[in-house]
């Protein structure tokens, strides 16, 4: 881990698309996440927040500037040590859910250890364990279309614990879902945080990362405003 136990740290990252003329989406980006914060990044559409939410999750590299992730400076990475890192530093959520309608609630989480080399007795234990902890422990044989919209998302949620990962990243959790499976989402993103999950919440929905306890707002690729560390560095083990 690296200093101040950052689990995310960019500096000056700027992506740049090819063209006639080029299209340089990230300005310049300095970002710093720490171990146990709840972060939103939240912008409007075209802000660059999609892009940045690639590069954070190492789904595609900068132009330029350095990422580093769980301690990893990721340019020194190859694309399977990339993969790699993915699969044991960072979790992912999007607002599909991405389940497999063929398969069962556990069998979609235990999906998610495919690639860390674990057996499969192992994977569905630990998907067990991740389904009783969003609170799905009843639900372990329901396939997806048996389960509601927030009970399919708490699956998701489950799938990109499993593997404990350093970073949680969520895009948009909640843009398919109703008002109270959106408010069950939440406060049980609230509960992974206070258990000592790092989070980090992609949104355009400023209401919703006016609940959080950092924001880091994105406009025309560059920072415009970032509330700060929402605790004291050290606070957290």
């Amino acid at each position: 881990m690296t200093p101040a136990e950052e689990v995310l740290r960019l500096v000056d990252v700027r992506k740049v698309y090819p063209g006639d003329p080029p299209t340089e989406v990230l300005h310049g980006v300095d970002l710093t996440v720490r171990r146990g914060e709840y972060v939103a990044i939240v912008g409007p559409s075209g802000s660059g927040k999609s892009t940045l939410l690639n590069i954070i999750g190492t789904l595609d590299r900068p132009t330029s500037g350095e990422v580093w992730v769980a301690g990893h400076d990721a340019a020194t990475l190859s694309d399977t040590e990339l993969s790699a890192l993915r699969a044991r530093a960072l979790g992912f959520v999007f607002q599909q859910f991405f389940l497999l309608d063929g398969e069962t609630a556990v069998d979609n989480v235990a999906d998610g250890l495919l690639y860390t080399g674990a057996s499969a007795h192992e994977r569905r234990d630990a998907a067990v364990e991740a389904l009783k902890t969003v609170g799905l422990g009843h639900r372990l044989t329901h396939h997806p279309r048996k389960l509601s919209g927030g009970e399919q998302q708490r699956v998701a949620v489950a799938r990109a614990l499993v593997g404990r990962p350093t970073l949680l990243l969520a895009d948009e959790p909640t843009g398919n879902l109703d008002t109270k499976s959106t408010e069950s989402i939440l406060e049980l993103l609230s509960e992974l945080h206070e258990q000592g999950t790092t989070l980090l919440v992609i949104t355009h929905d400023r209401e919703l990362a006016m609940r959080l306890p950092r924001r880091v707002e994105v406009r025309d690729g560059r920072i415009d405003h970032d509330t700060g560390s929402s605790l004291p560095i050290g606070s957290r083990s």
